[in-house]
């Protein structure tokens, strides 16, 4: 897998944080559900996808 510039790392970043704020509370979980998806289906590989999810969860103090 190609791994994406640090600075368009940051762009991808400040647009979903854009992205987010700008979107009511109630339907912020549903955004990212749809992204997900989106993202998976653009990945084309459930493995890979799952790896991502697991690496996700991960969060250090």
């Amino acid at each position: 897998m190609s791994t994406i510039s640090i600075p368009d790392l940051e762009k991808v970043y400040d647009q979903l944080a854009e992205s987010i704020d700008s979107i009511s509370v109630e339907k912020r979980e549903l955004f990212l559900v749809k992204l997900a998806l989106l993202s998976a289906n653009q990945i084309k590989d459930a493995s890979v996808f799952t790896q991502l999810i697991q690496q996700a969860k991960v969060f250090e103090d």
